[in-house]
C-alpha cells in the first residue's frame, strides 16, 4: 500500500499571505442565484420578511425576486473560500459592506477582489490581509461592495 505524498501540490490550496501583494486584483467565479438558494437562506437565518418569502407581496420597490443582501454577501464570500483562502483563512476579523443595487432571484453575481493591505503579525507566521469586494450582476451593475481584514496564515516553515 503507497502512502500520500505531502510534498505534492495541494489542489485548491488558497493564497498564504507571502503570495499576495498590495494592489493584486483578481476576480470570482460567477453563481446564479436560485429560488432554492433564497427558500433555504431565509429558513435557515430566519430572515422571514415579507419581501423574501411571499412572492405575491406587493408592498415592496423592488421588481422580481429580491434576495437579502446577507444571501449575496455568503454567496460570494463561498466563491472566495474555495479559492482564495481555503486552507490558509484563519479569521475573519472585520467587515464593512455597502448595497448598491438590489439583487433578485435568476441574477448571476460574481466579484472582483483588490488586496489593499497586509501586515504580518509578530508571532505565528501570520498576517493581516485588507480586501476591497466589488460584487456585480450579469448586467455590469454593481450591487455590492465590502471591504474585509482576514487572517491568513504564511507558507509552512516561512518565518514571519
Amino acid at each position: 500500500m503507497s502512502t500520500p505524498d505531502h510534498d505534492l501540490p495541494l489542489l485548491g490550496q488558497g493564497f498564504h499571505w507571502q503570495d499576495l501583494h498590495v494592489g493584486q486584483r483578481m476576480r470570482t467565479y460567477r453563481r446564479t442565484i436560485t429560488e432554492t438558494d433564497l427558500v433555504n437562506f431565509t429558513g435557515v437565518t430566519g430572515m422571514l420578511e415579507a419581501i423574501f418569502i411571499d412572492a405575491e407581496y406587493d408592498g415592496g420597490a423592488i421588481a422580481g425576486r429580491p434576495v437579502p443582501g446577507a444571501l449575496t454577501y455568503c454567496l460570494i464570500e463561498g466563491l472566495l473560500l474555495q479559492s482564495m483562502i481555503q486552507g490558509t483563512g484563519l479569521a475573519m476579523l472585520e467587515l464593512v459592506q455597502h448595497i448598491h443595487a438590489p439583487v433578485v432571484v435568476g441574477d448571476t453575481i460574481g466579484a472582483q477582489v483588490e488586496v489593499t493591505g497586509i501586515r504580518p503579525t509578530s508571532k505565528n507566521n501570520r498576517a493581516i490581509v485588507d480586501s476591497t469586494i466589488e460584487v456585480f450582476n450579469q448586467r455590469g451593475t454593481k450591487v455590492m461592495t465590502y471591504t474585509a481584514k482576514r487572517m491568513l496564515a504564511g507558507r509552512p516553515g516561512a518565518a514571519s
